[in-house]
């Protein structure tokens, strides 16, 4: 039926306040104000699109769509989708085992089935993302069932915090991630 999603949240209001054509459909100011409007009389949610990884996806499309150089040939939005669980499955299926290293941490992360992929992907784009940032290096190696990602800081005063986060803190940190996730679904080489 109709194959645009308006989505209702911080990223995507500033494309939902032009004008927007779409297959047909035009979507105008007036509607918009109008879908907001009736959003916020229902009491219905105004920022979040759903569950966490099709709001992602939910605010890339929406901006690609609001860009007009946007090179439709080179989106590939079934990759975020495909990283995106990656990042799921990392955070919720996977184990993490925490040992000390000389200056550091090494954190042996394994999985089970396609979780194994996921962690090798995930670890090694974010150890190559991360290595020098605030002092802090980063490696990976392949172990069997996963990977093992190893964390030396430069200040003895920073290893607290790298203890405190520990694996899943740690993939977690850097503000990369939104960059990241926009140059993998515009088409750009991410790496």
């Amino acid at each position: 039926m109709f194959k645009t999603i308006l989505v209702m949240s911080a990223f995507a209001a500033p494309a939902l306040a032009q004008t927007a054509h779409t297959e047909g459909m035009v979507h105008t100011d007036a509607m918009t104000s109008s879908m907001a409007g009736m959003g916020a009389d229902a009491g219905m949610p105004l920022i979040e699109g759903g569950q966490s990884a099709f709001s992602a996806i939910a605010e890339v499309v929406a901006a690609l769509q609001a860009d007009p150089s946007t090179d439709w040939a080179m989106v590939d939005i079934d990759g975020l989708r495909d990283h995106l669980r990656d990042m799921d499955i990392v955070t919720m299926d996977s184990q993490s085992v925490t040992s000390e290293i000389d200056g550091g941490l090494m954190f042996s992360i394994s999985g089970e089935g396609d979780v194994i992929g996921a962690i090798r992907r995930m670890a090694g784009a974010h150890a190559g993302m991360m290595d020098g940032a605030d002092g802090w290096n980063y490696s990976t190696v392949e172990i069997p069932g996963g990977a093992a990602l190893s964390v030396t800081v430069f200040e003895a005063s920073d290893f607290a915090m790298l203890k405190g986060l520990g694996f899943y803190g740690i993939m977690a940190s850097g503000m990369h991630h939104q960059p990241h996730h926009w140059a993998m679904a515009s088409g750009a080489n991410p790496h």
